[in-house]
C-alpha cells in the first residue's frame, strides 16, 4: 500500500476558489443504496477534506410514491459502513436543517410563488391525456416532443381564477425559445445547448411537491453549496438549473459532472443491476471489505504514482485533484474488485483481525441465531451445520444448468419464471418470508404450475442443493441483493433471455401481474 505526499491544491481550473468549500451528495431513498451514490460521495468527501470544507448529505425524497424510510436508513448505513461520513445531514443536523426535502416544502412553495409573481413561471392546467396526445403527435411529426406552451399564454387573471377554483395544475418555469445556453464544467470544455430543445420544466407538481430541478437549485443555494460534483447524466438538466439561478438572482455553483460507471462488457454500457450487482448492501453481504471498495472506487478517477493500485483513503484525499479526474468511462469490474479485496484480506489482516472481521460480517450471534431454527430440524450431528448452512455465507453457490433443469424443465420457460420472480421481488415493500411466499403462490397460480414444482429449481438456484432449509425463510435471510444476483446467474445458466424476449415478457408480466 502506498501513502503519497500531497499534491497542489488541485484547483487549477478557471473557477475561483471560495474560502469555504461546501459540497453535497443527495441520494433519493427509492431503492437499494447504489454504488454510484458511494462513488459520488467519495469524490465529494475527498474534495471537501482536501480543502478543509464541509461535506453534506441531503435526502431528496420528493418522489412520494417511491421514497421509503427503509431505503433512507439503508443508504445512511451503507455509506457509514464505507467510512464516508458527512458533516451535516438528516441524522446529524447542521446549520441548514432540515436535510430531507420532504420537510422543506414551505421553502419551495415560497420560491415558486416568487417565480410566478415575477413572471418567470406559470400554472399549467393541461391534463395527462392532453399531454400524452401532444407528445404522440409531436413524435409522429418528428418534432421536439416537449410541452407546446399552451398554458404559457394564459392571462394571470384566468390562471388565478382557475387555481382558486382548485382546478388541478402544475407550475412550469419559463425557458427561452431561442438562443443557446453555455454550461461550464470543470472536466470539459464549455457545453452548448439550444434552448429550443429544452422543455418548460415543471417545478411544482400537482400534489404540491417540488420537482427535482427546483428543490435541487433552492437547496444548493440555501445550503451554500460551492461545488456540485455529480454524475454526467445531469448535464442536460443544467440549463434549467442555470435559468433558475438567473431568475432568483443567485450565483451558480461550480459544476463538475463525473463520468458514469460502466459495465465490463464489450459496449462498456452504463452500470446496471441487470448485468452487475449495484447495491452496496450486496457487496457488504458478499464479504467485501469496506476499505477495498473505497480503494476500488478511488481507482476509477485517480491516477496513482508508479501504478500502485492499493492506497488508503487518506492518500486518496491528499492527492485528489478535481480537474484531473479522467473522463474515460470508469469500468466497474467486479473481478478486479475481488482481486483487490483479496489483497486487503491477505496483506492487512492477521489471524486475530480476520476472525474479528468474520464475526462482524456474518459469524456474529444475531445472524447465526436467525439461521439456527431453519437448520436445526434437519441436523443429526453438529457437523451437519456445515453443508446445511454454507449457502448463507457465500456470494455465489455452485450450480450447473443440469441441476436447475431437473424434472425435464424447459430452459426457456424456466428462465422466464426466474425473471418473473425477479420483477415480482422488486415490487415487494418488505422482503420477508410471508411476502415471498405470496409471490410464489401468485406465480404458480398465474402460470398454472404446482407450487412444489415451481419452487424446486429456486431451491437449487439459491442454495446450490435440491433440498435445503425452508425456501421462503432462507430467501429472507439471504436478502434481496444475494437472491437477485443468484437468480440472474441462474437465468444465464439456462440460456438467458434475449432483449427482444425480455421486452415481450415484461409486457406479458405487466398485463398478467399488474403494471
Amino acid at each position: 500500500m502506498v501513502d503519497l505526499p500531497p499534491t497542489n491544491d488541485g484547483l487549477a481550473h478557471t473557477h475561483a476558489m471560495t474560502s469555504s468549500v461546501r459540497v453535497r451528495v443527495a441520494p433519493s431513498p427509492t431503492g437499494d443504496p447504489h454504488v454510484g451514490t458511494a462513488y459520488q460521495a467519495l469524490f465529494n468527501l475527498a474534495f471537501a477534506r482536501k480543502h478543509g470544507g464541509r461535506f453534506i448529505l441531503r435526502i431528496e425524497d420528493t418522489d412520494r410514491a417511491r421514497s421509503t424510510s427503509d431505503s433512507e436508513r439503508a443508504i445512511l448505513s451503507s455509506l457509514r459502513w464505507l467510512g464516508l461520513s458527512w458533516d451535516e445531514g438528516p441524522d446529524v443536523g447542521g446549520p441548514h436543517a432540515p436535510y430531507r426535502q420532504s420537510e422543506r416544502l414551505p421553502i419551495y412553495r415560497e420560491h415558486v410563488e416568487r417565480l410566478l409573481a415575477e413572471g418567470n413561471a406559470y400554472r399549467c392546467f393541461c391534463t395527462k391525456d392532453r399531454l400524452d396526445q401532444m407528445r404522440a403527435d409531436n413524435r409522429d411529426k418528428k418534432v421536439f416532443p416537449g410541452y407546446d406552451g399552451k398554458c404559457r399564454a394564459l392571462s394571470s387573471d384566468e390562471s388565478d381564477r382557475r387555481a382558486a377554483s382548485e382546478e388541478a395544475h402544475v407550475v412550469r418555469m419559463k425557458v427561452p425559445t431561442e438562443g443557446t445556453c453555455v454550461i461550464p464544467d470543470v472536466l470539459r470544455d464549455d457545453i452548448v445547448k439550444d434552448w429550443e430543445s429544452i422543455d418548460d420544466q415543471v417545478v411544482l407538481k400537482s400534489d404540491g411537491f417540488p420537482t427535482y430541478h427546483l428543490a435541487n437549485v433552492v437547496d444548493d443555494h440555501l445550503m451554500e453549496i460551492t461545488h456540485v460534483i455529480r454524475g454526467e447524466e445531469w448535464i442536460n438538466s443544467v440549463p434549467k438549473h442555470l435559468k433558475l439561478y438567473e431568475y432568483f438572482g443567485w450565483d451558480p455553483p461550480v459544476f463538475c459532472h463525473l463520468p458514469l460507471l460502466r459495465n465490463n462488457d464489450a459496449n462498456k454500457s452504463k452500470l446496471s443491476k441487470r448485468k452487475n450487482p449495484t447495491s452496496i448492501e450486496y457487496y457488504r453481504r458478499a464479504g467485501f471489505l469496506p476499505e477495498a471498495i473505497v480503494n476500488f472506487m478511488g481507482m476509477m478517477g485517480w491516477t496513482r504514482a508508479q501504478g500502485e493500485e492499493k492506497f488508503t483513503l487518506d492518500a486518496f484525499i491528499q492527492n485528489f485533484e478535481l480537474e484531473k479526474l479522467s473522463l474515460g468511462g470508469p469500468v466497474f469490474d467486479v473481478e478486479k474488485l475481488r482481486w483487490l479485496n483479496a489483497r486487503y484480506i491477505r496483506e492487512d489482516l492477521d489471524a486475530v483481525a480476520l476472525v474479528d472481521r468474520l464475526r462482524e460480517w456474518a459469524l456474529g450471534p444475531d445472524y447465526l441465531e436467525r439461521i439456527a431454527p431453519l437448520a436445526q430440524p434437519r441436523m443429526e450431528t453438529l457437523s451437519d451445520w456445515g453443508y446445511l448452512t454454507a449457502f448463507f455465507f457465500a456470494d455465489a453457490v455452485p450450480v450447473e444448468a443440469e441441476d436447475l433443469l431437473q424434472g425435464g424443465q424447459d430452459p426457456k420457460q424456466l428462465a422466464e419464471l426466474f425473471q418473473i420472480a425477479l420483477w415480482s421481488f422488486e415490487r415487494l415493500e418488505r422482503f420477508d418470508a410471508a411476502s415471498l411466499e405470496g409471490v410464489f403462490r401468485e406465480i404458480a397460480d398465474k402460470r398454472d404450475i404446482k407450487l412444489r414444482d415451481l419452487t424446486r429449481p429456486f431451491y437449487v438456484a439459491l442454495t446450490g442443493a435440491k433440498a435445503s432449509t425452508p425456501l421462503f425463510d432462507s430467501a429472507e435471510l439471504l436478502g434481496r441483493d444475494l437472491v437477485r444476483t443468484r437468480l440472474r446467474r441462474a437465468i444465464e445458466l439456462v440460456g438467458g433471455l434475449s432483449a427482444k424476449k425480455t421486452k415481450a415478457l415484461d409486457k406479458e408480466f405487466r398485463a398478467t401481474f399488474g403494471a
